[in-house]
């Protein structure tokens, strides 16, 4: 973890909240498996996967979940 891309979890609006928990959530895929190429070549069976779709959605209402809580859930 070389790089600094998160300098913080506050963002303007819930749009911009939920974009940042997909982006969370891939990039947790991404250190979990950080070969591109066993990543492309697993995406086929859990693209159709509905369990693993599912858990997916999961894993990002979960960070969606922490980013509001950061924001207050963005009350003013």
């Amino acid at each position: 973890m070389a790089d600094t891309w998160l300098p913080s979890l506050i963002t303007d609006t819930p749009q911009q909240g939920f974009e940042l928990a997909i982006t969370l959530s891939r990039r947790g895929v991404k250190y979990t498996q950080p070969d591109p190429e066993v990543l492309h070549r697993l995406r086929p069976e859990y693209a159709e996967d509905h369990q693993a779709l599912t858990a997916a959605s999961q894993v990002v209402a979960l960070n969606f979940q922490t980013v509001a809580a950061a924001n207050n859930y963005w009350r003013k």
